[in-house]
């Protein structure tokens, strides 16, 4: 059964309607992506403060001692979360996670980010699994906006690109959102505003996500980087105006801190990730990462 949704606004740093109070840590858990998203570039290093970058990525095994050695260093973290680097849907690792979580620390609040290609297929073992909050990014529900920011899908081992693979996506995405939220999870949906390309189209998703189940809706200001590096980051005023027109549909999310997939402690205030990492002799060691 999953947390309640006022538990989870109360405990969980993503979800609460003000500034984070208590802790997360994210476990690095999933090293390849199943869609070629034109702004994402993944990086292992322990420097950068942005969503696909970590020092290490991990085994299932590996992030029960971490989470252990972590509780022990920074006690208000909540929730066990997994936000990448690749797409928590692409392998089984996460959910290998969560069950393993679930197991050991039945306390804390289970949480995936998801890409959503794979959610709509996968969303009974998401459930069994124990997950309590999802994550979805949806940046379009328009295929030919999203196939401007997306290159192409792998799905089922086929290269799928433009159009075609952004239909998919957007399907995929929206059903596995209803049935995810029909089974009582709390279900936020982060949108990366890239104001020439989705700027105008904010208030067609929010309605779309929320019809579909969500509950939260955070605006991700695009960080140029990857294919994208030459578009322009949204103005204040464009993000006001994005947040503005996304409001009248679903309940909004304006903390978000642009975390790393492998960071620790409460949002804004601690980040104990380096400490945790050398605790165990953690070091950034060269690894493939990989679209499949």
């Amino acid at each position: 059964m999953a947390q309640k949704f006022s538990d989870i606004e109360q405990n969980h740093p993503c979800f609460a309607s003000g500034k984070a109070t208590t802790g997360r840590i994210h476990l690095p858990v999933c090293p390849g992506c199943n869609i070629a998203c034109r702004f994402c570039e993944r990086s292992l290093n322990a420097t950068e403060n942005r969503p696909g970058v970590t020092q290490k990525v991990l085994t299932p095994d590996q992030t029960v001692p971490l989470i252990r050695k972590a509780l022990e260093i920074s006690p208000e973290i909540r929730v066990a979360g997994i936000a990448g680097p690749g797409d928590t849907l692409a392998s089984d690792n996460a959910l290998k996670t969560f069950r393993l979580i679930k197991k050991e620390f039945p306390h804390l609040i289970k949480c995936m980010s998801t890409n959503g290609l794979l959610l709509s297929e996968k969303a009974d073992q998401i459930i069994s699994a124990g997950v309590d909050t999802l994550t979805v990014t949806v940046n379009a529900v328009d295929p030919a906006i999203e196939a401007q920011l997306n290159d192409y899908i792998i799905y089922h081992g086929k290269k799928i690109e433009g159009i075609e693979g952004a239909r998919i996506l957007i399907k995929n995405q929206l059903e596995g959102i209803q049935k995810i939220a029909q089974a009582g999870i709390a279900v936020k949906v982060n949108t990366v505003l890239v104001p020439r390309i989705n700027g105008n189209h904010i208030a067609d998703i929010a309605q779309k996500v929320s019809e579909a189940g969500a509950k939260k809706y955070n605006i991700i200001p695009l960080i140029p980087t990857a294919k994208l590096k030459d578009e322009n980051a949204p103005t204040c005023q464009e993000i006001h105006e994005a947040r503005r027109v996304a409001s009248q549909y679903i309940q909004l999310f304006l903390h978000c801190n642009h975390c790393r997939a492998d960071a620790v402690g409460v949002p804004g205030k601690t980040e104990v990730s380096n400490a945790l990492y050398a605790s165990f002799g953690f070091s950034s060691v060269k690894e493939n990462f990989s679209h499949g």
